[in-house]
């Protein structure tokens, strides 16, 4: 009997782990397929500039996490000075920002008409054409935007990775003459370079994926390019190949990670051991502190108070009852999205702990593998999966709130399995046996026992994907019901028609719903804040 219900659990984790997995499926297949006069066409025209801004935009925003992010993560973890406490929580805010809503906000602040220009050519009387900005509307203007929210990611690993570094090592190097910029060189930075590579990797895929603010900004890469050729040709076939592109480039740099990672171990042997933070001057500490300012109100605090000054100028009009029904749509989605990702994931990680096998741990690893995807490679998966079932079965599930919800699911169950597996990981296994001696079914199990221990675990699952549904643009605009809007699309289609001051009230609105889990992760890591 229990390997009849072990059976049937691995059964499900499989049929769940393929059937999410198939937009991906589908998309590589289409490499395999004809090519058409639409994708000769892009080939001979834009691709080379879509290969080549991509890969400009990975190498700029590459070196800005890690520059933004390594050293303050440096600064926050090995250092005393005042405003240290604030910084360890507040580096985090920028995740609260999504990216496209930053550049709405920076684009207000800094085109030719945005007040900072303004106020230049009132006090210098300058005329327009008559003095030199760099303009926001380009890939360094991207680039600036994406490396001042994307940087939380390496953040957030290497202040960890240097956290837990053994102090016996720090102080062994001090004892030997270096000085604390040849301790960070020649030490903790090799050691933490694993959560680093992590974190920048992170970093790179969300930069890939982006594609409210390179439409925004008017650059050619993959997700402008598969959405345009979409709706603007109407070829699903040559978007599905362009998608396939992008996603070999999206697998291919979490194989590199993986195996610049591979070789790389690093033990700490005392771990209960760690360094003292070194405790700077005044005046030096002053510095540090308003350089580690500098990233958070660039990356919220700045573009925060610009959306709020926006919505109380204008966006206050705003509020009737299309956008209470916009909120309504918003949130109802992502607490319908929230629940199914918690409920796929309980099963898919229940399924594991009971069978325990190479193929539970492979249908987990395929079910979870679209958060690495771009949301416009997923919706652009999603319509060739239910049109192929729409074909099949003669229902309509393409155009409707279903086909979000699977692109939803595909996209973010991964934040509900990891936050699932980490709550049962707590729970030993020996209460499942005893359980089990006394008669307890499975799903008796879970109910009784598993729930009640990982209630706060399902509670910042449900938190997190809320929050990220909320916050996701390519998907839901390609595959939302006619007459369907969100917070997301509203924002940038008024932001498209150069309505900012419309835009600022959804922007806003996403913008405090995004700083749930930042305080989420703010709670988890104040206890290693303080060590």
């Amino acid at each position: 009997m229990a390997k009849l219900k072990s059976s049937n659990w691995l059964l499900g984790q499989v049929l769940i782990g393929i059937f999410l997995a198939l937009p991906s499926l589908f998309i590589l297949s289409d490499l395999l397929g004809p090519y058409s006069e639409t994708w000769e066409h892009l080939r001979n025209t834009v691709l080379i500039s879509y290969i080549a801004n991509s890969t400009i935009l990975l190498v700029g925003v590459g070196l800005g996490t890690i520059f933004i992010g390594v050293g303050t993560a440096w600064l926050v973890a090995m250092c005393e000075f005042p405003g240290r406490n604030f910084l360890s929580w507040g580096l985090l805010l920028p995740l609260a920002m999504p990216t496209y809503i930053i550049a709405y906000a920076y684009t207000d602040l800094l085109d030719v008409l945005g007040p900072i220009q303004t106020g230049l050519r009132m006090a210098f009387d300058w005329k327009v054409g008559e003095y030199v900005f760099p303009p926001i509307r380009s890939i360094g203007g991207a680039i600036f935007v994406m490396s001042f929210v994307l940087y939380p990611y390496v953040y957030l690993l290497a202040r960890i990775a240097f956290l837990n570094q053994s102090g016996s090592l720090i102080e062994t190097g001090r004892s030997l003459g270096l000085n604390s910029w040849q301790c960070f060189r020649k030490i903790a930075l090799p050691i933490a370079r694993p959560a680093i590579i992590a974190g920048l990797s992170l970093a790179l895929m969300e930069t890939l994926a982006d594609f409210g603010t390179v439409e925004y900004f008017g650059i050619g890469v993959f997700t402008t390019g598969i959405f345009r050729t979409w709706y603007g040709l109407g070829d699903l076939q040559t978007a599905s190949q362009l998608s396939a592109m992008l996603l070999l480039a999206v697998l291919a740099l979490m194989m590199l990670e993986r195996i610049s990672r591979e070789k790389l171990r690093f033990y700490n042997p005392t771990m209960n051991l760690r360094t003292s933070r070194h405790r700077l001057s005044k005046a030096l500490g002053i510095f540090c502190c308003f350089l580690g300012l500098i990233p958070v109100c660039i990356g919220f605090l700045f573009p925060a108070l610009r959306l709020l000054a926006l919505s109380a100028k204008d966006g206050l009009s705003s509020i009737n009852l299309d956008f209470l029904v916009l909120i309504w749509n918003t949130f109802s989605i992502a607490a319908s999205a929230s629940v199914l990702c918690l409920s796929l994931a309980v099963l898919l990680v229940y399924g594991k702990r009971l069978t325990s096998g190479k193929i539970s741990a492979a249908a987990l690893r395929l079910a979870t593998s679209g958060y690495a995807v771009p949301g416009t490679v997923i919706a652009i998966g999603v319509l060739m999966v239910l049109s192929f079932i729409d074909h099949v079965t003669n229902v309509f599930v393409s155009g409707s709130i279903l086909a979000l919800l699977f692109a939803y699911t595909v996209r973010f169950i991964a934040i509900s399995t990891q936050s699932i597996e980490s709550g049962l990981e707590q729970i030993r296994p020996n209460i499942d046996e005893s359980s089990q001696i006394l008669g307890a079914t499975s799903f008796r199990m879970i109910r009784s026992i598993h729930f009640p221990l990982i209630r706060g675990s399902m509670l910042t699952a449900s938190l997190l994907v809320f929050v990220d549904v909320l916050k996701e643009l390519p998907a839901t605009l390609i595959l939302r019901p006619f007459d369907f809007n969100t917070l997301a699309v509203k924002t940038y289609e008024l932001a498209g028609d150069e309505r900012l001051a419309d835009a600022s009230l959804p922007a806003l609105t996403i913008v405090m719903a995004g700083i749930v889990p930042v305080i989420l992760l703010t709670k988890n890591l104040s206890k290693t804040g303080q060590k």
